[in-house]
């Protein structure tokens, strides 16, 4: 694949790696869990329960289903193959819900876990028929997340949005309409929500 310049292909390949979902899932409850909580060890016992369920046993589910050739790779890039990844992760994500409830978590943490389940089934729908990103769906949700929750010096996130936007386009695993997309879904239906919430 020809991305440009090597540096450029280099870069477009660290943005979609270092902020891939599975990164973005497990980082974000352990930085809403410490605002909601502002000590240690609730806040890794809160934030790992959401990333394990969310993040860690979809992402074992999903490399173990790449590595068996049921899909193209742990970022699914083939649209069709996405359908038993989304399973599994609204499966495991309700669980996790569950699990937030029933021990008394701080609201905020319910009310990411519940933004993360509303983000996925709406790009799952979006998916069914065209291919979304869930890459730029993920990090622009997620700064809207950090914005509501630590105050407006966050919107400098958006830097890292628009980096993986443009790492997913020159990867070729995108066009720009999709990251576009992906994008607006996840700051208005994870983002927005999330400030509706709480």
């Amino acid at each position: 694949m020809d991305t440009g310049s090597p540096w450029s292909a280099r870069a477009a390949r660290l943005f979609t790696e270092a902020l891939a979902p599975s990164v973005v899932v497990t980082l974000l409850p352990l930085a809403v869990a410490w605002a909601a909580t502002r000590t240690v060890l609730p806040t890794v016992g809160w934030g790992l329960l959401v990333a394990l369920t969310s993040s860690i046993l979809p992402m074992v589910v999903i490399v173990r289903g790449a590595r068996s050739g049921r899909w193209d790779g742990r970022h699914v890039r083939n649209r069709e193959g996405r359908l038993v990844p989304f399973l599994v992760l609204i499966v495991l994500s309700l669980v996790g819900l569950g699990l937030l409830v029933v021990l008394g978590a701080p609201w905020p943490v319910i009310a990411l876990d519940l933004i993360m389940l509303a983000t996925l089934c709406v790009t799952g729908a979006v998916t069914l028929r065209w291919k979304v990103s869930m890459h730029a769906a993920v990090c622009s949700g997620a700064a809207v997340v950090l914005v509501v929750t630590y105050g407006p010096l966050w919107w400098v996130s958006l830097l890292l949005v628009a980096g993986v936007g443009w790492s997913r386009v020159q990867v070729r695993d995108h066009t720009p309409g999709q990251v576009v997309v992906g994008a607006v879904l996840g700051a208005v239906v994870g983002g927005g929500l999330f400030a509706l919430l709480v």
